[in-house]
């Protein structure tokens, strides 16, 4: 009952932080917070995340006595998680970024043009 109730919570957090990690990212960069700040709560989340499916891993093999099976797999599933959850962010991130060049290109083009 104890585990079903903390892999749905598990499963909620993922998924919401799935749907909002890119908009985090540019809220946070809208609000003036530093990189290090981003990179700080990313880590954050990284270790905590890892150490909830390490703890869960750890009970479910005691529970089922076979040790180091669920967590070696809940760990190795957390950590591919975390990691294609950074590239989205990532990808989203330069993205923004790749825009937000070809407007001031842009801007800095049509302000030659009309200079001319």
């Amino acid at each position: 009952m104890l585990s079903h109730f903390l892999m749905k919570t598990i499963l909620s957090t993922l998924r919401s932080g799935r749907a909002t990690g890119a908009d985090s990212t540019v809220v946070s960069a809208a609000s003036g917070s530093s990189s290090s700040d981003d990179s700080l709560g990313r880590g954050m989340d990284t270790a905590l995340t890892l150490l909830v499916f390490l703890g869960l891993g750890a009970l479910i093999d005691r529970w089922l006595g076979v040790f180091p099976v669920f967590t070696i797999v809940l760990v190795v599933l957390a950590a591919v998680g975390t990691f294609i959850r950074m590239k989205f962010v990532y990808d989203a991130t330069m993205e923004r970024h790749e825009a937000e060049m070809r407007s001031a290109r842009q801007a800095s083009h049509t302000s030659i043009e009309e200079a001319a």
